[in-house]
Parts: C-alpha cells; sequence; structure tokens
C-alpha cells in the first residue's frame, strides 16, 4: 500500500497543475476582497444610526448622544470606506485612487441617512397599519423579518445607486439568509412597503413597486426568463408594481414588460405573465375540493 504521505504529496501535485488552467477560479493572487464580518458589523451600526434608542451599546452613555453619535459615525465611515477601497482595488485602482473614491462614497451615502430613515420610518407606519397582530411599533423593530430586510435592503441601495460594486449584494444576501427574503439591492421600493411574514420572497434586480404595497411569504417578482444569461444585463427583466397593490401568498409575477395597475389584488398562488389594469383582482378559477368519509376501523 501506497504510505499516505506519497498520495497527499500525489494529490497536491495534481491540484497544482489544475491551477495551470488560467481559469477563473484559478486566480493564486490574494484578491482584496471585502471582509463579510466587518459588513454584518456595519449593517448592525448603521441599525443603531437608524433606530437610536432600540439597538444602543450598552456601553454608551444617553446624556452624551451627540458624542456618541460622532463615534459611531466615525467608526462606520472608517470601516465601510476601507471596505469599498478594497472593492475598487479588486477592479485596478491604484489604493491612492481607490480611497480617495472610496471615502468621498462613504460620507455621500451618509448625506443620505436622512432620507433612508424617513423611508424606513414609513415602512415601520405600513406594518402597523396592516398587521393587526402587531402590538405596537417597538414589536416590529425588534422582531419583524420583514423591517429587517427591508431597512437593509435601503442601506445597500444607497451605495448601489452611488456605484458601490459587491457590498449592497453582501448586505442584502446576509438579510437573505437572516430572514429568507431576498430583494436585489437594485430593485426600486417606495415608500409604505410592508413585507408580511416574508420567507420565500424573490424581488428581481430591475423590479420596480410603488408606494403603499403590501406582499405576503412565497411572492416572487422575477424574471420571464433568463435564458439570455449576460446579455440580459441591464435591461428591465422584472415586474412593475404600482401603488396601492396587495400580493398575497405564493403569487409569481414575471417579466419585465408586465405592469401590475394601482389599486389591484393578487391573490394567492396566481401565475402572472402579462399586465393587469388599474383596480383588477386576479385569482385562480375556485378549484373543486373533494371530500370522502373515512370509514372507522
Amino acid at each position: 500500500m501506497q504510505p499516505i504521505e506519497e498520495r497527499i504529496e500525489s494529490v497536491v501535485d495534481r491540484i497544482l497543475e489544475d491551477y495551470g488552467k488560467q481559469r477563473d477560479i484559478d486566480r493564486l493572487e490574494s484578491f482584496r476582497s471585502p471582509d463579510k464580518d466587518v459588513i454584518i458589523d456595519i449593517i448592525e451600526k448603521l441599525r443603531r444610526i437608524i433606530f437610536p434608542g432600540y439597538f444602543l451599546d450598552k456601553g454608551y452613555r444617553f446624556y452624551n448622544q451627540k458624542n456618541n453619535l460622532s463615534m459611531l459615525i466615525e467608526d462606520v465611515v472608517y470601516h465601510l470606506t476601507k471596505q469599498v477601497r478594497l472593492v475598487f482595488e479588486s477592479k485596478g485602482q491604484s489604493r491612492e485612487e481607490a480611497n480617495e473614491a472610496a471615502q468621498e462614497l462613504c460620507l455621500q451615502f451618509f448625506d443620505r441617512l436622512p432620507e433612508i430613515r424617513a423611508y424606513v420610518q414609513t415602512d415601520l407606519q405600513a406594518a402597523y397599519d396592516g398587521d393587526p397582530a402587531a402590538s405596537d411599533m417597538a414589536e416590529i423593530i425588534y422582531s419583524y423579518p420583514g423591517l429587517f430586510a427591508i431597512t437593509v435592503f435601503r442601506l445597500a441601495h444607497a451605495l448601489f445607486e452611488l456605484g458601490v460594486p459587491m457590498i449592497p449584494r453582501i448586505m442584502t444576501e446576509y438579510a437573505h439568509g437572516a430572514t429568507g427574503i431576498d430583494i436585489h439591492p437594485g430593485a426600486t421600493i417606495g415608500k409604505y412597503f410592508f413585507i408580511d411574514h416574508g420567507t420565500g420572497i424573490v424581488i428581481g434586480e430591475t423590479t420596480v413597486i410603488g408606494e403603499n404595497v403590501k406582499i405576503y411569504q412565497g411572492v416572487t417578482l422575477g424574471a420571464l426568463s433568463t435564458r439570455g444569461g449576460q446579455s440580459l444585463h441591464g435591461v428591465k427583466r422584472h415586474p412593475t408594481i404600482e401603488d396601492n397593490v396587495t400580493i398575497y401568498a405564493g403569487a409569481s409575477i414575471l417579466g419585465g414588460e408586465t405592469v401590475i395597475g394601482a389599486n389591484s389584488v393578487i391573490s394567492s398562488n396566481v401565475f402572472v405573465t402579462e399586465s393587469v389594469a388599474p383596480g383588477t383582482a386576479v385569482r385562480n378559477k375556485k378549484q373543486e375540493l373533494q371530500f370522502k368519509v373515512r370509514k372507522s376501523k
């Protein structure tokens, strides 16, 4: 029997030979990638800025609120700038160019935080108004996966709009893993957006959602076909949902030319691939239920 050391050496030689094929997976030099753990920490710190009284750092003193906020923002700016810089460096920019661009984009991002907070307040209000099971706002902020996913999306979308690569997707995929709600940071979503229950929701990159829209679990706002692959990059592939639309559990609405008109209701488990006029109720034809009495043994 061949000694294990020789077998391991043989495996190493074969893998090193495989590395020489110059494929995307064969890159040997260190990839200057952002740190997911740092980005997750940034998300948690940004939540403390958005909801200042709900996610306080226990080490901070409330009466030093301005100083606390200054330290928190400086901390996030420093770490976010570093992560954005790493992405820009991986795209070929020099360290100096990447750092300058990253710092400017991060400061622009923080200029948008009051607007992001205003949107999140409307989402919180929509959750409270739309869910009779909600006892108060605090319960929603602390425990509702939908609000968490939307909040992370709002932050990631701002970075996406500023042209920051990769990091917005890392943020929304973290929320996806935590909640089962998959919102691409490139989607456009208006105020008063409410996700009820949430698990299994998919909202594609080019989706446009108006105001006062309510979505239940298992809804897909997706592409009709992705067989074109990268040739479809930048093409509107996902539907438009106008104002005051409710989409119930399990519905699939597909296609870039599909528009769900304002004030419409999409019932559970329907499959929609064409536009719907405003004020329309879309539902499956009632299925016939069969009942059979079981004989007792």
